[in-house]
């Protein structure tokens, strides 16, 4: 898995944001607001929304992941 490039610290936020408030969910809700904005034709957003996505994925992930030295 590549690890998603986080632009800056809104990024994070977001993806803890939308885990603290979704817990198991926010990956979907995540996916939800990037689908919504690219309906919208913002594919800014939609870039976002799915960057936080992935990060979602690597937060609530248990293990490490990626090689260990």
């Amino acid at each position: 898995m590549n690890i998603p490039y986080l632009s800056n610290r809104k990024s994070y936020d977001d993806a803890a944001e939308l885990i603290a408030l979704f817990g198991d969910n926010a990956g979907y809700e995540a996916a939800a607001r990037a689908d919504r904005s690219r309906d919208r034709g913002n594919f800014i957003h939609f870039c976002h929304w799915r960057q936080i996505e992935r990060m979602i994925v690597l937060l609530t992930h248990d293990g490490p992941l990626g090689t260990i030295h």
